[in-house]
């Protein structure tokens, strides 16, 4: 039996705030999580910018990523089209839970929730292919390349290309179906 925490995923709280503050005041990792110039808000202008996005979430979906009652990032489902049954996925963890597993659990677990709760049958993503930690998370978790945008991000001084994967819910159930997971 495994002592390593069990990852969850759940609402945002108050006490969550300075873990969430934290991701978004990392320039290390900005240009993995936003393709706007790199700056760091202060936490005033951080706490608005999540209140404005609350009201007008348009059904987009984010969850904390909670380790043993502490949250160490986000996962989201945004940009949802109703109509085609598809919606982007981003992710955001905090430095120290980087290369823990914790974000490969999460993804994991978001797909299965866009999938299984609601009813997509796509998702996507884009990430610097650079990223290859991040690229390794979501190849886990069943997504494949489906195209490349060259030189597409400025990031640290250069270009990169941007890699755009995605994931069907008929491959993730015979991935599933395949390991014995169903139910």
């Amino acid at each position: 039996m495994s002592s390593r925490p069990v990852v969850t995923l759940r609402p945002r709280r108050e006490a969550d705030f300075d873990a969430l503050y934290a991701i978004a005041a990392d320039l290390d990792s900005w240009e993995e999580r936003s393709p706007g110039r790199p700056a760091v808000p202060t936490r005033e202008a951080f706490l608005a910018r999540l209140a404005e996005r609350d009201a007008a979430a348009n059904g987009n979906l984010t969850f904390v990523i909670d380790v043993a009652g502490e949250a160490v990032g986000t996962v989201n489902l945004f940009d949802i089209d109703e109509v085609a049954r598809h919606a982007e996925v981003g992710i955001a963890v905090t430095p120290s839970a980087r290369g823990t597993g914790f974000g490969t659990e999460a993804v994991a677990q978001l797909v299965e929730f866009a999938f299984v709760r609601g009813n997509l049958r796509r998702v996507h993503l884009e990430a610097i292919a650079s990223n290859a930690a991040a690229l390794r998370v979501y190849e886990k978790a069943g997504f494949v390349v489906e195209g490349r945008q060259r030189e597409h991000a400025w990031v640290r001084g250069r270009y990169e290309d941007i890699v755009r994967m995605g994931l069907l819910r008929t491959d993730w159930l015979a991935r599933r179906d395949a390991r014995g997971d169903a139910g």
